[in-house]
């Protein structure tokens, strides 16, 4: 089952809206990719959430949209920023990226963002969305949305 952005926010508006303020509140996340080996890969991105899609921009020919060329699927971790509050906090998104090469998706993302030019440019079909934080200073607690499924949420002590 595939599933854009705007249909995650659909199924579960509370994660959705916590997912995006966590990647929104810094500008450089982590980006798991498979390399030609299936061994993995981790790099530098940023991301932007745009017309119910979560993007993903990068530089031409870089190694990761070679890997996602390859391979779609992919781990996103957002920044957890200074310290170790992690306001909101840890928010993972899994799923497949689908390079864009042309159309109004991207002529409307170049509109917006005004990437460098050449680049990559790929929208995602979010398979799983995980976040991950502490409550009340007593319990750890993990939600886990997977696509077609409601959030399951578990705590522990």
């Amino acid at each position: 089952m595939t599933a854009n952005w705007a249909a995650v926010a659909a199924a579960e508006p509370a994660l959705a809206r916590t997912a995006e303020e966590r990647f929104g509140a810094f500008t450089h996340h982590v980006l798991a990719t498979l390399r030609k080996d299936g061994s993995p890969r981790t790099s530098g991105i940023e991301v932007r959430f745009l017309a119910g899609e979560l993007w993903l921009g990068m530089m031409p020919s870089s190694l990761k949209a070679l890997d996602l060329r390859r391979d779609p699927r992919f781990c996103l971790q957002a920044n957890p920023g200074e310290g170790t509050g992690m306001g909101g906090g840890d928010v993972r998104i899994a799923g497949r990226a689908v390079e864009v090469t042309d159309g109004e998706a991207r002529a409307a993302y170049v509109k917006e963002v005004e990437p460098p030019q050449p680049f990559h440019l790929f929208r995602t079909e979010p398979t799983e969305v995980v976040r991950t934080f502490v409550e009340d200073d007593t319990h750890l607690v993990v939600q886990v949305w997977r696509a077609g499924e409601p959030v399951r949420t578990l705590r522990r002590t």
